[in-house]
């Protein structure tokens, strides 16, 4: 009898400790305690091991990761997006719906990072200042402009401005008004190193937030190196594409949330995530017969293998979630058109053994996908804590990116 009582009292402590603990963030984050959905009947049923679990309170964690590179230069992405972007509004109701409402991170690099500004940035309204389709309207119409043929030697050390592309559609935006946590790569010549933007890293100083143009042109640069500097003028880099850097930016924004507790304070591992990752294409089979005129196909063949590499890692991290929490959309043919690269099967990577076909296509996995999407997205509605609690305001809080480089800084 007295073991049993034992017993009986350890499970209250567990349970009054949880329920404090839950009290207690109510507080952390800056919500009323009287809210009536912290005591509802549905609440108070909760068994023990479903409140020490936390995931009907949590929820998931949604990333958007799109790759820069590839044989399509960001429109097999941005089709995908476009049909992403139609299905949430299909199953959310909501005719007006954005990608950005249905994602809590988006990391692009080259064509991927210049799509995630665009849909990603918010307008005078508060609202992204682009949908899906008009973001794939302006990557098709600035493909030329955007995108330069490598010299046939290498990198041209040539300084453009991006003003002309970039300058009318996002004006004197920086970083600092996206809407979402935004990691956009590029590489950096003057450190030497990979240079992450993060809006992260743009709200706690200036002297890493930049002008959205210089972003995007930044990440897009491919072979021809773009200057510039941030908002307080005393960080300078001068960039290359974000391809060279990671074409892939999956694990990037992975470990980004993993690693960041202030803003998604809930997220432990990758069964706290939804993922989608985008490629553009794969542009090896085109490069082959050019590899002795065209020294540079060497660094996008080595682009799309280390982007391989993350889509294998990523999968086997996800495990037996994989089908249901992470998706990757990839394209590993020359097609006649994006459409038919979208309605063919999807490619997945498996370590060691190539790439396979899998029996449903792009599409249909989107499809799919996006109903998870929509699915947490109302689960949140009636949540007790936030999932994801972004910066609104500089601090002098730890830095959240460790992906950034700090090399850069200067005296300038």
């Amino acid at each position: 009898m007295a073991a049993t009582i034992l017993d009986t009292n350890c499970e209250l402590d567990k349970l009054t400790s949880e329920i404090f603990s839950i009290l207690e963030n109510k507080f952390l984050f800056g919500e009323y305690v009287n809210d009536p959905q912290l005591f509802s009947a549905k609440h108070q049923a909760l068994p023990l091991e479903q409140l020490k679990s936390g995931k009907h309170i949590t929820g998931k964690v949604r990333v958007l990761a799109i790759d820069g590179g590839g044989a399509t230069d960001g429109v097999l992405s941005g089709k995908a997006l476009v049909h992403l972007e139609s299905c949430l509004r299909e199953k959310s109701g909501d005719p007006n719906a954005r990608i950005a409402d249905f994602f809590d991170v988006v990391a692009g690099s080259g064509a991927g990072g210049v799509l995630a500004a665009l849909l990603f940035t918010a307008g005078k309204d508060g609202r992204p200042i682009f949908t899906a389709t008009e973001a794939l309207n302006f990557v098709v119409e600035n493909r030329r402009k955007i995108f330069r043929s490598p010299a046939a030697g290498g990198f041209r050390r040539f300084f453009r401005s991006p003003e002309n592309v970039f300058g009318k559609r996002f004006g004197e935006l920086t970083l600092k008004d996206t809407l979402k946590a935004v990691l956009i790569p590029c590489y950096d010549l003057t450190s030497g190193a990979p240079f992450v933007f993060s809006r992260a890293d743009a709200f706690e100083t200036d002297g890493y937030d930049f002008m959205i143009k210089d972003v995007c042109a930044a990440t897009s640069a491919g072979h021809v190196a773009v200057e510039m500097k941030s908002i307080d003028r005393k960080t300078m880099i001068t960039a290359i594409g974000g391809e060279i850097a990671m074409n892939n930016p999956t694990s990037a924004a992975i470990t980004h949330v993993l690693n960041n507790k202030q803003e998604f304070p809930f997220c432990n591992g990758v069964e706290d995530l939804l993922v989608v990752s985008l490629g553009n294409g794969e542009s090896c089979p085109g490069l082959v017969g050019k590899l002795s005129a065209l020294p540079t196909a060497f660094v996008k063949i080595a682009g799309e293998g280390v982007s391989d590499m993350v889509d294998q890692a990523v999968s086997m991290a996800f495990g037996e979630c994989r089908s249901s929490d992470y998706v990757r959309i990839q394209n590993d043919k020359v097609l006649a058109s994006i459409d038919q690269m979208l309605r063919q099967k999807s490619v997945e990577s498996v370590l060691f053994k190539g790439k396979k076909l899998v029996q449903k296509t792009n599409l249909e996995k989107l499809e799919l996908f996006s109903g998870e999407l929509v699915q947490e997205h109302e689960r949140r509605k009636t949540s007790i804590l936030p999932t994801v609690v972004l910066k609104h305001a500089s601090g002098g809080s730890p830095r959240t990116s460790s992906a950034t480089s700090s090399s850069t800084l200067s005296s300038n």
